[in-house]
């Protein structure tokens, strides 16, 4: 597997990780019915939900810039540089987002997202 595949799955597991962390060790849990649950919840958990509705929805935009990006003929170590930058803000982000921190949150968001344009047309 070369490192943007890697890439590409590592992006495509991170919803996941957040959505586990919004579950995880939460009382009453219903796993035949999660979504009420998940939208009852407070504080973290509910920030750590939210994380994993933003990574979703993030993820076609970054994968199309990848895709375009390949078909364009970019170089995949260049490439692979740039999707490694935005997972590992991406990673930042879910951190931030569930520590609370807004603005640092939206900065690295912001980041990520030039990191994606940067992928466009690299």
């Amino acid at each position: 597997m070369s490192w943007v595949q890697g890439l590409m799955v590592a992006a495509a597991v991170l919803p996941y990780g957040a959505a586990l962390a919004a579950k995880a060790g939460g009382r009453r849990f219903d796993n035949n019915d999660p979504r009420p649950w998940l939208a009852a919840q407070q504080g973290w958990r509910a920030r750590a939900n939210a994380a994993q509705a933003n990574l979703f929805e993030g993820l076609p935009f970054f994968y199309a810039a990848v895709l375009y990006a390949l078909y364009a003929g970019a170089q995949q170590d260049g490439l692979a540089g740039l999707m490694g930058a935005w997972v590992a803000l991406r990673v930042v982000y879910v951190l931030a987002y569930v520590l609370g921190r807004g603005t640092v949150r939206s900065i690295v968001w912001a980041a990520a997202l030039a990191v994606n344009l940067a992928i466009l047309w690299a």
